[in-house]
């Protein structure tokens, strides 16, 4: 049996008691960190509040070399972590097709994700986010200021008025998170017709903590503050319903006079 499971958003504490139970009776845990990580846990926490070892591997040896994993879950139970949810954004579909071809079971315990935190801990409501995108390091494409497709979504959606969850760029090999004011700065400064520094932002950082952080204002005034510690999420909006208004002036302190120009 091969078990996915989603760790949650935060620290050791965040994993669901069915992902917890499912660790402690495999044979062997294997988990990747570079698509997301616990901010607020280490490997040692994670072993610690399980009480068992945890093999992490690196994108080659999840998506190049999983082989010696699949032939461990034909007749044992591996259990394979990251944080999030498995399926989720952080997605190792393949490697369940993989087990599947080999007739291996599968099976997935979900864990909390960013798109659910970043609607609950926003009041943006879930159904009107229209198709989430990535902002990358400006290193990672090779090239100045932001990627078409990423403005390309932000505008589709926004068309429909609709919210785009920008998910920051994670190079784990360097530890290096993107902060939520250098992506503010970044997407004000897209010469674009619908998004640019006077357009609304939204930052939630360290989801799933017990401090987490939302701040509503123009993506200018979003690239002057600091946020804290990672991880960190930005929400372009697109047309506000008056309960979301509401929502991020309470919480999010968002000027009155921002939030008429996005209300419908």
């Amino acid at each position: 049996m091969l078990t996915f499971v989603g760790l949650g958003l935060y620290d050791e504490r965040s994993i669901t008691v069915a992902g917890r139970e499912a660790i402690a009776t495999a044979d062997r845990v294997v988990a990747e960190f570079y698509t997301s990580k616990l901010a607020g846990a280490t490997v040692d926490d994670l072993e610690a509040y399980h009480d068992t070892e945890i093999e992490v591997r690196d994108r080659a040896g999840v998506e190049q070399s999983p082989d010696d994993v699949l032939a461990d879950a034909a007749d044992r139970d591996v259990v394979f972590l990251t944080a999030g949810d498995t399926m989720i954004s952080t997605t190792h579909m393949d490697l369940r097709l993989r087990a599947h071809d080999r007739g291996i079971d599968t099976r997935v315990v979900h864990g909390t994700t960013a798109q659910s935190a970043a609607s609950s801990l926003t009041g943006l409501q879930n159904y009107r986010f229209g198709k989430a995108t990535t902002l990358p390091f400006e290193r990672s494409h090779g090239g100045d200021g932001v990627p078409g497709s990423v403005v390309e979504t932000i505008d589709a959606n926004r068309e429909r008025g609709l919210h785009t969850l920008v998910f920051l760029d994670i190079d784990a090999a360097n530890d290096d998170y993107m902060r939520a004011d250098h992506a503010a700065e970044v997407l004000g400064e897209a010469d674009d017709d619908r998004l640019g520094a006077d357009s609304l932002g939204v930052v939630v950082a360290r989801a799933g903590s017990t401090d987490p952080v939302v701040r509503a204002d123009r993506l200018s005034t979003l690239a002057t503050e600091s946020f804290g510690d990672p991880l960190h999420l930005l929400v372009v909006p697109g047309t506000l319903h008056y309960i979301e208004r509401d929502a991020l002036a309470a919480l999010g302190g968002a000027p009155d006079t921002v939030l008429a120009e996005h209300t419908e």
